[in-house]
């Protein structure tokens, strides 16, 4: 079977549905009776049932994740009062700031693949050692809740940072402030109720390898790809079966990452109707990949030499 699709059939099979507009609240509602029935589970002492619902709660934090990236844009809800709000307490829950998100993520988008992605930082960078690159993609892969934070902070923190608007820069700071004193307050209560164990099952855990599947997911997309447009930049995951299906809609359909990066206006639920943009036009592209286990396949080639960008075409024959 070929790892990747022809686009006639794609055309044909990925239709947008209404029921796609939902995802979101779907995830949320989904990942709540989750945490309810692993309470219930701590409380029975089934492990066996715990371990089970860390892994789909992981997975269900994962798409949260992605809800936080779509209020970045400003698509998460019609109503802009409480995307931001959505926003930001997904940040503050995440240890990540969405003002300052939303500010380095333009960079992503607005400087896609080259030396001045705030985001896909050590590896667009041609003078960066490759031990640096790989010592920095080990830990991003293996502790994203940690590594990711870290390198948003980076962009805010440096010297020549793009993040320059005074009011900007303190509505950051705030937001910081009220990630500690959240943190402070969370902390100090299950310490106080002594429920450490339903902390560390309920969140520390899921948590853990939920931002650890954030990673993975964003090098499927870029890593390794060095060509100067968007589908040679990016990989996408356009799936036929029905679990590839549901795992789009869990995912918010950001495995049609190729279409939001040429329309990063268009609302998740639309991405699907826009396959045809992922169509191979240019030298060094290719049609989206069948799952997300043969874009993993094409990845692990890159990491022994984790790069991203054209740039490093011109680097190797210089």
């Amino acid at each position: 079977m070929n790892a990747t699709l022809e686009m006639e059939d794609l055309l044909e099979t990925h239709e947008p549905h209404w029921v796609s507009r939902a995802a979101f609240p779907v995830v949320v509602l989904v990942f709540f009776l989750n945490q309810a029935l692993l309470g219930a589970a701590l409380y029975r002492d089934y492990f066996w049932l715990a371990v089970l619902l860390v892994l789909s709660i992981s997975h269900l934090m994962h798409g949260l994740l992605i809800g936080f990236h779509e209020a970045a844009h400003g698509l998460l809800r019609r109503n802009r009062r409480w995307t931001e709000i959505d926003g930001v307490v997904l940040g503050v829950l995440s240890f990540m700031s969405f003002s300052l998100y939303r500010a380095a993520h333009q960079s992503h988008h607005a400087h896609l693949a080259t030396q001045r992605d705030e985001e896909l930082w050590p590896f667009v960078i041609t003078k960066m050692p490759r031990w640096r690159r790989i010592m920095a993609a080990f830990l991003e892969l293996n502790a994203g809740i940690f590594y990711t934070p870290f390198l948003f902070l980076r962009t805010f923190w440096r010297a020549g940072s793009p993040i320059r608007n005074k009011g900007l820069r303190r509505r950051i700071w705030a937001e910081l402030a009220l990630m500690v004193f959240v943190w402070s307050c969370l902390l100090g209560a299950v310490a106080w109720l002594g429920v450490w164990k339903y902390f560390l099952w309920m969140y520390v855990v899921p948590a853990y390898l939920g931002g650890n599947l954030q990673s993975w997911r964003k090098y499927i997309e870029h890593m390794g790809l060095t060509g100067s447009t968007v589908n040679s930049s990016t990989r996408s995951i356009v799936s036929e079966g029905l679990i590839g299906r549901f795992v789009s809609f869990t995912l918010l359909h950001e495995p049609y990452h190729g279409v939001h990066h040429r329309d990063s206006g268009l609302p998740h639920a639309e991405l699907p109707a826009h396959v045809s943009k992922l169509e191979p036009r240019n030298p060094g592209e290719t049609p989206p990949f069948l799952s997300y286990r043969h874009a993993l396949l094409h990845l692990f080639r890159s990491l022994a030499d984790p790069r991203v960008g054209a740039q490093w075409r011109t680097a190797s024959s210089s």
